[in-house]
Formats: C-alpha cells, sequence, structure tokens
C-alpha cells in the first residue's frame, strides 16, 4: 500500500512548533488488548506488573526516575483514590517495607481529601465518572547510586468529574521522592510533595466543558506507564506486540518530539526519529522536522546548547496524562494521547514565559523491525481543563530548574 504523507505541525505552545511528515502501510483494524508481561530488570528490559501495578526497573538512574514517576501517576490515579483495597495492595507493591505502615496511612489521608476533587459540583458521586490523571513533565536527579536514588519530579494533574457543571481543575505540583533497591527493584523509602512551577495556559486554548472528558474517564483510558528501559543512544528499546506495547511505544514518541534537544541538536533528532520512525517515513520525517528545528532556532535566537543570546534557555516538555485505543491489530495501531506540552524560553524575557497547552494526539504506528514504530502523529481538538484563576505565575526564569537536558523524565 502506498504511502499517504502528511504534514502535521504539533504546537507545544508559546510559539514553539515540532512538524512531523509522516504516513501509513497498512491501516489498523480491531481492537484488542494483552495483559502485561513481567519481565527481570535490566537495561533494554521492560518491566511489567503486579496486581496491576508497574514493576521490574532496571537498576539504572533511568529506572529509579521511571519507578519515582510511577508512584506518582498510580497513587494520582481514580482507582487509588476510589478503591481502598487496590491503594493498599499498590502500596505493598510500590513502597519499601520500613515505609509501608506510613505510607499507607498518607494514602488513605490524600484520599479521602481527593473525592471532593473527583465529585465535582456533583450531589451524588459517581467513581465511574472521576478524572484523575497526572502527567511526568520533568524529573530531575538530586542523588543516585546503585542502592538508592532520590528524584524531584514537576508534574501536572487534572481531577474532576465528566459529569455536573464543573469543569476538571488542573494543578501543578513539586514532589521528592526517595527510593532504595529492594527485592531486586526501586522501591518508595519517602516521598513529600507541594506546589509546583505554574505555567499559564496557552492563550490559544480555551476552557473545555465536563462531558467533553468523558473518553478519560477510567473505564476508557490508560494511564502511562514509564518503564526506564532503553536501547542504544537512549533511546527505546524495543516493544511488546500487544496493545500495551503500541501505547507505550506512542507515549515515547510525543515525550521525545516534544524534547528541547529536537530543536537544537541534529545529530540527537535525527538519531531520535530512527529510533521511533518508521523506515517507510523516515527520510520525509527528517526532512521536515530538520526545517521546522532550524525555524524555531532562528526565531528564538537558539544556540547548539539550547541557549538564547542572552542565556535564556529553551523549555520544551511533554507528558502523557493518558492514552486509549482508536485501533489495534498486531500489524497496525492508532493510539489517541491527551498530553500536556509545556513550551517557552526560562530567561529575564517574561513574555517568553513558559505556558502549557492541552492537546490531544493521535499517533499511528505499524509493526517494523520487531518492534512499533510510529507512521504518523496528529493533532486533535484539545481538551483543557481549567487552572485556578487567582494563582500567580512563576517567573519566568524559574523553569531553568525543570529545562535542561538531564531533567528529561524516563521514556514508557
Amino acid at each position: 500500500m502506498g504511502i499517504a504523507a502528511a504534514a502535521v505541525a504539533v504546537v507545544t505552545v508559546a510559539g514553539l512548533a515540532v512538524t512531523v511528515m509522516t504516513g501509513g502501510d497498512s491501516a489498523p483494524t480491531s481492537t484488542a488488548s494483552a495483559p502485561a508481561t513481567p519481565a527481570d530488570a535490566g537495561s533494554g528490559i521492560r518491566g511489567g506488573s503486579h496486581d496491576g501495578v508497574p514493576v521490574g526497573y532496571p537498576r539504572t538512574e533511568a529506572g529509579a526516575k521511571a519507578a519515582a514517576a510511577n508512584y506518582l501517576l498510580v497513587s494520582g490515579s481514580s482507582r487509588f483514590l476510589i478503591n481502598k483495597e487496590f491503594r493498599h495492595r499498590a502500596v505493598t507493591v510500590m513502597v519499601a517495607r520500613s515505609a509501608a505502615p506510613i505510607s499507607t496511612q498518607e494514602a488513605d489521608h490524600a484520599a479521602g481529601q481527593a473525592v471532593t476533587e473527583l465529585k465535582g459540583d456533583n450531589a451524588s458521586f459517581d467513581p465511574k465518572q472521576a478524572i484523575a490523571r497526572t502527567g511526568v513533565l520533568s524529573a530531575h536527579t538530586l542523588g543516585s547510586d546503585i542502592h538508592k536514588a532520590t528524584i524531584r519530579l514537576w508534574t501536572t494533574t487534572v481531577r474532576g468529574n465528566a459529569l455536573g457543571h464543573t469543569t476538571p481543575k488542573a494543578a501543578f505540583h513539586s514532589s521528592t521522592v526517595s527510593l532504595v533497591w529492594e527485592d531486586n527493584d526501586w522501591k518508595i523509602s519517602g516521598s513529600s510533595a507541594g506546589k509546583g512551577l505554574f505555567a499559564p495556559i496557552d492563550t490559544r486554548q480555551a476552557t473545555n466543558v465536563p462531558s467533553d472528558f468523558a473518553d478519560y474517564v477510567p473505564a476508557s483510558a490508560k494511564d502511562p506507564v514509564l518503564s526506564g528501559s532503553t536501547g542504544p543512544g537512549g533511546f527505546p528499546s524495543t516493544y511488546e506486540r500487544s496493545e500495551q506495547g503500541a501505547r507505550a511505544a506512542a507515549t515515547s514518541a510525543v515525550m521525545l518530539y516534544g524534547d528541547p534537544r529536537f530543536f537544537t541538536n541534529a545529530d540527537w533528532r535525527h538519531n531520535m526519529l530512527a529510533a521511533t520512525a518508521a523506515p517507510s517515513v523516515l527520510g520525509a520525517v527528517t526532512a521536515d522536522t530538520d526545517s521546522t528545528a532550524q525555524l524555531v532556532a532562528e526565531n528564538r535566537a537558539l544556540g547548539d546548547d539550547g541557549k538564547t543570546v542572552d542565556g535564556g534557555l529553551l523549555v520544551a516538555r511533554t507528558a502523557v496524562l493518558g492514552a486509549r485505543p482508536v485501533a489495534y491489530s498486531d500489524q497496525a495501531a492508532s493510539i489517541e494521547l491527551w498530553t500536556a506540552s509545556v513550551g517557552g524560553i526560562a530567561g529575564k524575557d517574561e513574555t517568553q514565559r513558559p505556558r502549557i497547552g492541552y492537546l490531544r494526539m493521535t499517533v499511528d504506528l505499524t509493526w517494523s523491525g520487531d518492534t512499533w514504530k510510529t507512521t504518523a502523529v496528529t493533532p486533535a481538538e484539545a481538551l483543557v481543563p481549567s487552572l485556578p484563576a487567582s494563582e500567580e505565575a512563576t517567573s519566568a526564569s524559574s523553569f531553568a530548574d525543570v529545562g535542561g537536558v538531564s531533567d528529561a523524565p524516563s521514556l514508557a
């Protein structure tokens, strides 16, 4: 089948754009799913799950980042916040033995507080319509060795209900997660959280009504799962031939397209595209993204180090809040992702302050070279929560703390 190529401008925010030229080799067909397959911890080997909780991280810094991120993703999910039995099982799986009792108490307390947010303005609480999604925007290692690690993460959360009249609300958090290597895996030994850097919504986006969020209630979409597993060059290792593998490949692709190196480092961009894009579209993707990256770098006066002439740092991050299959077969898949993309300049110029956009993207993939490769990344209608009207945006210079290359989260 011929390639239907299309140039798609995926706007991250604040004037940044990633242009992806892609096409498709085969059409996805019926939907299906496969359970997670446990795997031994190790670089390049993806983890599995235990009682629906991610496990099996490599004994690396990337593995520790992934474990810390998944702890926040799971503990921020509607299932964790609503279902006490699952919550206690999840704590047992994720948390070190010595920290489990206090972590369970803290989780129960946080869940009790979250019910009000998940209820929205409904007279009666319908948990099936709860919206509780978390996106990891950055992960910075404060310290790490083979025995323990401490990771600081910047996240955005969206909580509310698809019924009623109150739009789900977004918030930003900064969390510090400590981990230890126990039972051949990374386990949480402690955590703390507070308010995170506040990025205002891109002015081009309007808030959606509650019913628009129905596609991302618990039964309709999955939370992302980060693995910390990579292949050569730090890019994704192979994904399993399942719907879960396709979701993970799609998640990693949009995270990489939103990385600041995409705009400033041609070698990194070319290697990333070779690792994620199908061979049939690689040439067109490379040519098109080279042009876009050059345009962005020139418009922002960016050097190879990702900084402007006055020392401002490019900040570009894309986090995935949820994923749902549009179509799936063992040869092709189409996955819709709900994403939170931050873009701008961390520096003295407040007019270039990083802003956030909540976008939906459809990622088409084909099974190629024993893994999932992208054939198209297509922006769909935005899905925008409300942000606190009274909260003041963080100064542009403060975003330098989350904009460096070392602050990138682990991949799915």
